[in-house]
């Protein structure tokens, strides 16, 4: 099965722990310190949209690009109620693309992609592509903003464990296993969702099942791969400290700058 399909129905419950506002403000930070305090941004991976229509409040304009039609669905119908009423609320366009080969109908001053969405590339040819695609679009000097779960991420902490959470309504059993060799981390989701539906014992649940794929990268890789698509490295830090990255680093946060065109 895909990935994010009915898991995208009960994605923004079981992710309610993210401090997606908090990231917001981070790249907002590093945008505005850049002079982009407007402008069209792409967010590649936006998934439910929650840091799109946040940058949107921020106002900017937004692409949110994903893989995912379910999330996209989802995207676009909480985007009414979280923009409404917004003074500066800028617009958003919802993509159906894979990030390996989205197309854009022109450049953007940035590009953002956040909550580990780089990790579902499992392989550093299809990686490089990314980032040239990005370099692609970006106008001249304009920036990529981006985290990533490392190797020790999956390796020391997700490796091989078994993550369950129970909610009214919907829970799930997480199963990790990690390559060693392939630095890959296998996540099975068997999936409780309740249903609009009751009998007579009460609600009533459907079972679903995903697998989803992550690779672990390290800060030296994403500079070489970014490095090679023309980028500058601007900063690297841990994103969950924002302190110098370390062996123990979980999730990486980097800033890169398109260094090749002529403004």
């Amino acid at each position: 099965m895909a990935c994010y399909q009915e898991f995208a129905r009960v994605y923004d419950l079981f992710m309610d722990n993210v401090p997606y506002e908090e990231w917001c403000g981070l790249l907002a930070k590093y945008l505005k310190e850049d002079g982009i305090k407007d402008g069209l941004v792409a967010d590649l991976g936006c998934g439910t949209g929650k840091i799109t229509r946040l940058l949107a409040d921020a106002g900017y304009d937004m692409i949110g690009i994903d893989s995912s039609p379910e999330m996209l669905n989802i995207a676009r119908e909480q985007e009414s109620t979280d923009t409404e009423d917004v003074l500066g609320s800028g617009r958003i366009l919802y993509l159906c693309q894979d990030m390996r080969e989205f197309e854009l109908y022109g450049t953007v001053r940035a590009v953002v992609s956040v909550c580990d969405s780089l990790n579902y590339i499992l392989e550093k040819e299809e990686l490089q592509k990314v980032f040239s695609l990005v370099s692609n679009y970006l106008d001249p000097g304009g920036l990529f903003l981006f985290d990533f779960h490392t190797d020790y991420m999956y390796r020391e902490i997700l490796g091989d464990t078994v993550i369950c959470e129970n909610r009214e309504q919907g829970s799930f059993i997480w199963e990790n296993f990690y390559d060693a060799d392939t630095q890959v981390n296998e996540y099975d989701l068997t999936l409780y969702i309740r249903q609009d539906e009751k009998n007579e014992a009460g609600d009533v649940y459907s079972r679903f099942e995903e697998t989803h794929f992550q690779k672990g990268y390290s800060v030296e890789e994403m500079k070489s791969i970014s490095g090679n698509a023309g980028f500058r490295l601007v900063t690297a830090f841990d994103a969950d400290t924002k302190e110098e990255v370390t062996p123990a680093s979980e999730r990486i946060f980097m800033v890169v700058k398109e260094n090749r065109k002529k403004g």
